[in-house]
């Protein structure tokens, strides 16, 4: 029987390396087949950097793990504030645009007010699932739309080129075509799948071992694995001068979490946790998420000592749930 610490370790390297190869390779497609940029950024980008807590999602709710994949979503959002752009920050002082605050603000605070809303009843119906995806297709449908402006399309420029250096980082071939970029996206996409499926097998045997709940496990182990793509992307850019980019990383990348996400792994399976016993998790989720939002209430820079805090933050929140069990 394989180690089930092995299994994790090894599925989420495959979820790095597929994330990377499958954003990277078909951001090149689209570009090849004359895609504008902007929408690049704004769907290949934004769903392909969300694939690995879908995949994830998906193969825990099919395996009857729900409550895997519900604190994955819940701490993949705390993991995107506290972890990744406290350290962006910390790496160096991240600038925000103003114009967050009209545009992804409101959705980013809804995300996280909607989850503790959806678990009243203890589970997220198949028919508030399917609202939720529907809200992701909508929003990025505003997003496109909302395009003309000046500062989103240059972030979403920002944020194709961020995900090329990674996938370049991660090694996937350079592209040479669009049969060249869809064969990277279809291997990275392929690597996801074995991933994911590694990756929730050796979490749920490890949390077995330890003693973990899956809530626990799924809040812990599992969010930081599926935040991987994320915090690698986010540290290159930082370390490129361009921290400001994980900054509309990690709004975005929140509210898929939730209408994405969320939503797809409620379809596939059965999703649900007492209310009860998710006081502290949604509590971190509700504490990290007003961190946020003062973080990016207006054009500003989000200094080392914010940064310094955020981290400070989700590791007290992580000793805490894990004391707590």
């Amino acid at each position: 029987m394989t180690n089930p610490w092995i299994q994790l370790a090894g599925g989420g390297v495959l979820l790095y390396f597929g994330a990377e190869w499958f954003v990277g390779g078909a951001s090149a497609l689209a570009l090849a087949l004359r895609v504008p940029q902007i929408l690049v950024g704004l769907t290949v980008v934004a769903y392909g950097t969300s694939a690995p807590e879908v995949i994830v999602g998906v193969q825990a709710a099919i395996d009857q793990h729900g409550e895997v994949a519900l604190g994955n979503v819940i701490g993949s959002n705390i993991v995107n504030i506290g972890l990744i752009l406290g350290v962006a920050a910390l790496i160096r002082p991240a600038r925000v645009d103003g114009s967050l605050r009209q545009r992804e603000l409101p959705m980013f605070v809804a995300s996280a007010l909607l989850v503790p809303l959806l678990l009243l009843d203890g589970a997220v119906r198949t028919w508030e699932a399917a609202g939720l995806l529907l809200v992701a297709l909508v929003y990025t449908g505003w997003m496109i739309r909302a395009a003309r402006s000046a500062s989103i399309v240059a972030e979403a420029r920002a944020d194709t080129l961020a995900t090329e250096r990674a996938a370049d980082e991660a090694g996937a071939p350079k592209p040479g075509g669009a049969l060249r970029a869809a064969a990277t996206a279809a291997v990275g996409l392929l690597v996801l799948l074995v991933g994911g499926d590694i990756f929730v097998d050796g979490s749920v045997a490890v949390a077995r071992a330890l003693g973990m709940s899956d809530r626990l496990v799924g809040l812990t182990i599992v969010a930081v694995g599926t935040s991987l793509p994320e915090l690698v992307t986010a540290v290159i850019a930082a370390r490129r001068g361009a921290s400001d980019i994980a900054i509309g990383n990690v709004v975005g990348s929140n509210i898929f979490n939730t209408f994405l996400c969320l939503g797809a792994a409620a379809l596939a399976g059965p999703v649900a946790a007492p209310l009860g016993t998710l006081g502290m998790d949604l509590a971190g989720l509700l504490v990290m998420t007003a961190l946020g939002a003062v973080f990016i209430r207006s054009e500003r820079t989000i200094s080392r000592l914010e940064g310094a805090f955020a981290v400070g933050l989700y590791v007290a929140f992580t000793v805490v749930t894990v004391l707590r069990g």
